[in-house]
């Protein structure tokens, strides 16, 4: 037995986390999952979604400053799972962890630590370093026996946690061929990252035996705008929003900051509508964990 198989065997609780998502994922709709970057905007996804995607975008701007090319360090992206599990128990997890950070050891080591503390899964992906995010230019894939040997070790340390296989690829034929390819694992939903057309959804679909697949929308990317009717028309069993939290708070800091200047320093009144220390409190004291029993039964 070797030590991959040990990893598989050893004692260790049950991920209930993981069991709840798959449930999700195979139900009769499409599971959204909300992209957060801090504690912050978790907190205010989790008051109108129950499930949150922790994205490598919105984590590498806001804990770095930095485009996601690959700044992020694992230790890093488990302590962030860490609070927002204390933070939100009942609420699914799914965890971007890139290419696994780079070595098969190092990702099955990953997987391990988030699992112990409770993430829900994980999508693992094909590409090469330097990364790009899956909607831009630039993007080279790893080979694919190498991906997937990766993938299978992975599959093999994980218990409980959900895994979702992502590749990267932008030729028709490869992205047939490792779609076909992720199918045979036991890999329990597929990526195709920018997939660009509802056509392209149905091919990969069609391809994958049944396996629930996973559609990533990011304003400005090179895939469409759907609905979650749309996506449950063409079989797709969750749905990621990588961004909508980090876009809005850009883009909302920008017009408070830009009112305060033409104010001459003098705050707005707090009317509905706007935020006060208050209401931030209030949304605060949800997470400590006094409140937990009473919020979730």
């Amino acid at each position: 037995m070797d030590a991959h198989e040990n990893r598989f065997v050893r004692s260790a609780p049950r991920n209930e986390a993981g069991q709840r998502l798959r449930s999700a994922i195979g139900g009769d709709s499409v599971t959204p999952l909300i992209g957060v970057f801090d504690m912050f905007s978790a907190s205010v996804a989790a008051r109108h979604y129950d499930g949150l995607f922790v994205s490598g975008f919105g984590f590498a701007a806001s804990y770095y400053g930095l485009p996601d090319i690959g700044f992020i360090a694992w230790p890093d992206m488990v302590g962030f799972v860490q609070r927002l599990r204390l933070a939100f128990p009942r609420h699914h997890l799914l965890v971007d962890i890139d290419d696994g950070y780079v070595d098969p050891e190092v990702a099955c080591h990953v997987v391990e630590h988030l699992e112990a503390i409770g993430a829900s899964g994980v999508v693992i992906e094909d590409q090469e370093r330097p990364r790009r995010c899956g909607h831009v230019d630039g993007k080279r894939i790893l080979p694919l026996e190498e991906y997937l040997e990766k993938l299978r070790l992975v599959l093999r340390t994980r218990r409980d946690l959900v895994v979702v296989a992502r590749t990267d690829a932008t030729d028709e034929r490869e992205i047939v061929r490792r779609a076909e390819a992720l199918a045979a694992t036991d890999t329990d939903v597929i990526l195709v990252d920018g997939v660009r057309s509802a056509e392209w959804i149905r091919k990969v679909h069609a391809v994958t035996g049944g396996k629930p697949l996973l559609f990533n929308q990011i304003a400005g990317g090179r895939s469409p705008r759907f609905s979650l009717s749309d996506l449950a028309a063409l079989g797709v069993g969750v749905a990621i929003y990588s961004t909508p939290c980090l876009f809005a708070a850009q883009a909302a800091m920008d017009r408070a900051l830009a009112r305060l200047k033409e104010e001459d320093g003098r705050l707005p009144q707090v009317t509905d509508g706007t935020v006060g220390v208050a209401d931030c409190l209030s949304l605060l004291e949800r997470n400590l964990s006094r409140h937990h029993s009473r919020a979730h039964g």
